[in-house]
């Protein structure tokens, strides 16, 4: 599935819901479902830049694919992980190479987050982009 398809989807899961405040709680919820991140990845090397909260960022590669894994420290960007991990893990290198940071205004999280955890949230599209360029 192509990065635009699972931005669609995601933002068609965010707008089944009217407030903001059911949207801040689906968010939550969904970070509840991040696998478990083991404490020896939360290095600096792995601390994504430009976060409110402390986000570690980890990427595996699989012949051309690349995958990621990721936490948080903050119960609300741990969804904002989940969402950024389901968008561009599992993806091609020359994939990850294209992306740009519209994804936030393409999922209307603007509206949702403040503009510290968007920063955040392009701090972590950056960090997955300095891993495809190095791969």
């Amino acid at each position: 599935m192509s990065i635009k398809k699972r931005v669609e989807d995601i933002k068609e899961d965010l707008d089944f819901f009217e407030e903001e405040l059911a949207k801040y709680e689906y968010i939550i919820d969904l970070g509840k479902k991040l696998p478990d991140f083991e404490d020896s990845y939360k290095i600096p090397e792995n601390l994504v830049h430009g976060c409110t909260s402390q986000v570690w960022l980890i990427c595996e590669q699989k012949e051309n694919k690349l995958f990621f894994y990721g936490t948080s420290d903050a119960i609300i960007v741990k969804g904002l992980v989940y969402i950024i991990l389901g968008i561009f893990s599992d993806s091609t290198i020359d994939e990850l190479k294209q992306i740009d940071m519209d994804v936030i205004k393409e999922l209307g999280l603007s509206e949702v987050i403040t503009p510290n955890r968007q920063s955040g949230v392009i701090g972590m599209i950056k960090k997955i982009k300095e891993y495809a360029l190095k791969a």
